[in-house]
């Protein structure tokens, strides 16, 4: 694996796993990278430093502050966190219902499997995929 630090056409900044560095030409030529901030298409490799720390100082180092994509997801979550009820692996039965008229409608969150979520598309039921994965609540 391999990290780089990639930048778009409008100076968004952020950081992207990728395979190795071939996997990320053949994404970055196929058209299928896009910035972690804004969507555009245009991503190109920053320049970066290596990171190389001492053995001794490896073991202390201290967590890197949170990037703006990051920042922004995080606060996403907790918006969606305090104004949503999370419903868990009930979603789809719950988006259903609501989209039919059977419960009230309000906010909501939780888990599907893929095949349910894009059974929930097909029949025009408007959900979209959260882009992190929800704490589960325990009783």
């Amino acid at each position: 694996m391999i990290r780089f630090s990639l930048r778009c056409d409008r100076d968004h900044r952020f950081e992207s796993w990728f395979q190795s560095a071939e996997s990320f030409d053949k994404l970055h030529a196929a058209g299928h990278l896009a910035c972690a901030v804004c969507g555009s298409a245009a991503v190109d490799k920053a320049l970066m430093a290596p990171q190389v720390q001492p053995a001794r100082a490896a073991t202390v180092a201290a967590s890197p502050a949170p990037s703006p994509a990051e920042q922004a997801l995080a606060e996403m979550r907790r918006r969606i966190e305090k104004t949503a009820d999370y419903v868990g692996p009930g979603f789809a039965r719950e988006a259903r219902d609501m989209h039919e008229g059977l419960i009230p409608e309000r906010a909501i969150y939780g888990e599907a499997h893929a095949d349910e979520a894009r059974q929930l598309i097909e029949d025009g039921v408007p959900v979209l995929p959260l882009p992190f994965t929800p704490r589960r609540k325990a009783n």
